[in-house]
């Protein structure tokens, strides 16, 4: 049976009402309206984690926006590796050909793997298992993003449920095979799929959570990553306990259709998007491209 919903939307305000930091989707998080107090005790989140992480669909969290909540985004958002052991680089480009490029087309750096340190991890209170991902780059992640056709995931071979649709560019960027070129990487989707199983392998037993953070390209990214990782069941142990995922997405897109949207509910994929209210790439493809994507939550916007 479907479990609840647990796709939420942080709505900012305007840019021109604030201050500007390192980061726009951060810099409102700043916004004086949201409230600053912080928990500073770190046993408070080492105990509600799982509700921070979606498990409840961040029900009461939102109006006004939890201050141990707002602080997790900005975590996530600006992610800072010191409290976290990076154990692997990952390399990606679309299968798009340029031809003026295509000498510098393999293994373009897109992200990484970390897991939290164990002082880290007696903080938060379970081993964290973090994916993050940059924005758009290069031009062929740019026509990638412009590639707004849907094509079926097809990523569990077991099941390929073919009315699960995704966004043709985002697919092409995550499951290209660049294991021919000279730099013998395989796919980006490869690459996240072995570091993740390793990851989970070496520390069963433990307390754990997946939390992929993207900004951009690299929500979407974040998005069929979480929804790969959930369809092939490598969150779930034995006696039907499953590893909470969860997706912190800065200023993504729109990724699939309705069907992939209700298939990411079931499986319980936990996905908060962090959106400015005047930015018009939140709202693509669907209300401008294509009316077959589904957007992800309800949302509610800051006064």
């Amino acid at each position: 049976m479907p479990r609840k919903s647990s796709f939420g939307k942080v709505t900012l305000m305007k840019m021109s009402e604030i201050s500007l930091v390192k980061h726009p989707v951060l810099a409102s998080m700043n916004a004086p309206s949201i409230p600053t107090k912080v928990a500073e005790s770190s046993s408070i989140l080492a105990h509600c984690w799982k509700e921070i992480q979606g498990l409840n669909n961040w029900e009461n969290l939102m109006e006004p926006l939890d201050p141990l909540l707002q602080k997790e985004i900005i975590r996530y958002g600006e992610f800072i590796a010191a409290y976290y052991e990076v154990t692997k680089y990952i390399y990606a480009t679309p299968d798009i050909k340029i031809p003026s490029q295509n000498s510098a087309m393999c293994g373009r750096w897109i992200g990484y793997v970390a897991v939290s340190s164990s002082n880290e991890r007696r903080r938060i209170g379970r081993r964290d298992i973090v994916i993050t991902f940059r924005g758009t780059v290069t031009n062929p992640e740019w026509i990638a993003n412009l590639m707004s056709s849907l094509t079926p995931a097809r990523l569990d071979p077991h099941n390929p449920r073919p009315h699960v649709m995704v966004e043709t560019g985002f697919l092409s960027l995550y499951a290209s095979d660049e294991s021919g070129s000279k730099f013998g990487l395989g796919s980006c989707r490869e690459q996240l799929l072995s570091e993740v199983s390793r990851l989970l392998n070496k520390y069963k037993g433990e307390e754990m959570s997946i939390t992929l953070a993207g900004h951009s390209m690299g929500s979407s990214l974040a998005l069929l990553l979480a929804y790969d990782i959930a369809e092939l069941g490598l969150n779930r142990h034995a006696f039907d306990r499953e590893i909470p995922i969860t997706v912190f997405s800065f200023g993504g897109r729109r990724v699939g259709n309705s069907s992939f949207k209700e298939r990411c509910e079931e499986l319980g994929v936990n996905v908060l998007r962090i959106v400015n209210v005047n930015d018009p790439i939140t709202k693509l493809p669907g209300v401008f491209l294509n009316e077959n994507f589904k957007g992800i939550g309800e949302g509610f916007e800051f006064p």
